[in-house]
């Protein structure tokens, strides 16, 4: 059952103390089952007003140094993976089912010579930005320079890349147009 930040900060509170990189509205509600991790490059995650990170969400910093945004009246469903890589923005009313990975980061790989942990990454192709009144369905992975307009449906399983039209109901991997919102 998701807490409030504020019973979770005073149950958790020298964790709080030093890890500052969470900023979340007194109204969000985050699972005392979440992981979110400590950025060591000075990355954070914002939370907006009403919203929810749901027990068994996974926010790892890693591949980059960008920031975790969360609008307001989001919601993100347990088992979710979200890497900061190269920045996630989340608009307002944007719901996420379970089971999702959301990955603004690509490891380098072409380099014979070196194995792929040795190149690192790529570089990066703007981060994942979700607009407002968007609804992932679940085992949706999101890819690194991802722009889903404001009102898309993305169907389960899906995997998106590059720009998606708002409002199109989208399913497939890679995903497809197949509707539109009326």
């Amino acid at each position: 059952m998701p807490i409030t930040l504020e019973r979770l900060v005073k149950k958790n509170y020298k964790y709080f103390q030093e890890n500052t990189m969470l900023e979340a509205a007194s109204d969000s509600r985050i699972s005392p089952m979440a992981d979110i991790e400590t950025s060591t490059r000075g990355g954070k995650v914002v939370v907006g007003r009403g919203s929810m990170i749901d027990s068994f969400v996974k926010i790892k910093f890693a591949g980059g140094c960008g920031d975790v945004l969360i609008g307001r009246k989001s919601y993100i469903n347990s088992g979710c993976v979200l890497y900061s890589g190269n920045g996630i923005k989340i608009g307002d009313q944007v719901l996420i089912a379970a089971n999702c990975t959301l990955a603004p980061v690509n490891h380098a790989y072409k380099d014979r010579s070196k194995t792929i942990i040795e190149q690192r990454f790529m570089p990066g192709k703007g981060g994942i930005i979700i607009e407002d009144d968007v609804w992932i369905g679940a085992n949706t992975v999101i890819l690194d320079g991802a722009l889903i307009r404001k009102g898309c449906v993305i169907g389960a399983h899906a995997l998106v890349k590059g720009e998606l039209e708002p409002y199109g109901i989208y399913t497939g991997i890679p995903a497809v147009k197949v509707g539109e919102r009326t």
